[in-house]
């Protein structure tokens, strides 16, 4: 405990404030959780989700990783996803990056790192996909600011491709995903107008439909006579 000794007497006066500004707030936030809003955001120490939206303990559920990725193989994320919408019934889903993440500018270069060279892998796939429009910001760190922009608009749409948002819209549940980014040396929140609150703002590939209850049945039926 010695070596957290600055963390823990940090907690019991930040505890004793809330408590003398409002003695019922912990009993109260004890009870249940109800937040609107889920945050998916970057592990960077230096966007702090709740401060910088202005929002209390209990008002936004938040997940984050490195380079705020989303993508079908993450059980971690999908599973927050899941709570968050099936559970918690948010209203809306913040994709949230910041200019000059290290997650995204690692991506940029052919490095070898360790582990996370599988993990940046899905954030190449987006430069990869917007190389031509890449190549014409000159400038690295407008290349890299482009890019933290682009990867937060291609991960909202991962979102609205997952099993879990779909079925809420065929439901006629009202949730829309959002993506913004962030300024360190501002403190600002840039909106990048991209927003989806229905499938039909997906392209036609990517909207699901509730499967039939023997479609499986029928394929495997189709590969054993084959």
């Amino acid at each position: 405990m010695k070596h957290l000794k600055k963390l823990y007497e940090n907690n019991i006066k930040w505890a004793d404030r809330i408590n003398q500004e409002k003695p019922t707030f912990f009993s109260d936030l004890s009870k249940q959780q109800s937040p609107d809003y889920l945050w998916i955001g970057c592990s960077d120490s230096r966007v702090a989700s709740e401060q910088l939206v202005g929002l209390q303990p209990g008002e936004l559920f938040v997940h984050r990783n490195i380079a705020n990725v989303v993508v079908p193989t993450d059980l971690n994320c999908l599973s927050v996803i899941q709570y968050a919408v099936e559970i918690l019934k948010v209203k809306h889903i913040i994709v949230c990056g910041h200019y000059g993440c290290g997650g995204v500018l690692a991506s940029m270069q052919s490095i070898e790192l360790g582990l996370i060279d599988n993990w940046l892998c899905h954030i190449k796939n987006v430069h990869q996909k917007y190389q031509h429009e890449l190549q014409e910001y000159s400038d690295e760190t407008e290349r890299l600011d482009r890019l933290c922009e682009l990867n937060v608009i291609e991960q909202v749409k991962n979102i609205c491709h997952t099993t879990m948002v779909q079925r809420a819209w065929r439901n006629n549940k009202e949730i829309s995903v959002h993506g913004c980014i962030y300024t360190l040396e501002t403190g600002i929140l840039k909106d990048l107008n991209v927003r989806y609150s229905q499938v039909q703002d997906l392209n036609a590939i990517f909207q699901l439909r509730k499967a039939k209850k023997n479609v499986y049945k029928s394929n495997i039926t189709v590969m054993e006579t084959s």
